[in-house]
């Protein structure tokens, strides 16, 4: 059960647009944007704010690859491995980051939602392969050794921004 704050947040996303089935992509998008994941209850809930079922719902937003359903974390690394990027040697670089965050194929997302290491298809960067994505900025000619300093400079950020907060 999600807080009550989930379904005000919704409720003003919701307000932007008509109440009609047209309206469910962008409404999912806005939601997914604030929360970085899409979650099931405020689906269901927004399917019978425009009137449509739930299945409907679901059956749209589980057709679009970028919808989750799983929480991510700040941080989303999405490792590509394209023919590019997998003949370029990506793969090493996502075995560091699983090893390092003790993440899996299973377990994606580290337990305190820091990071969520993902691989995907193609970043459409070839060129700079192996290529790896933090949120919306690419990292290009990826090593596990640059694996290892981009995961000490984002630690670090979140370390100062902890800091920025207790004074």
């Amino acid at each position: 059960m999600l807080d009550q704050s989930y379904y005000e947040t919704a409720n003003e996303i919701i307000s932007r647009y008509p109440l009609e089935e047209k309206s469910l992509i962008p409404i999912i998008q806005d939601i997914q944007a604030t929360y970085r994941y899409l979650p099931p209850d405020l689906l269901d809930y927004v399917a019978k704010k425009i009137g449509i079922t739930e299945t409907k719902a679901y059956s749209v937003a589980s057709f679009y690859e970028n919808f989750s359903f799983e929480q991510k974390g700040k941080y989303v690394l999405k490792i590509c491995d394209g023919t590019a990027c997998h003949v370029r040697k990506s793969t090493p670089v996502l075995q560091y980051l699983r090893q390092e965050l003790g993440l899996s194929e299973t377990k994606q997302t580290t337990d305190d939602l820091m990071f969520t290491v993902e691989v995907v298809s193609c970043l459409g960067a070839c060129g700079l392969a192996p290529a790896m994505m933090v949120n919306e900025q690419v990292h290009p000619k990826m090593t596990p050794e640059k694996a290892a300093e981009l995961l000490k400079e984002l630690r670090a950020k979140e370390e100062e921004g902890r800091n920025d907060d207790q004074n």
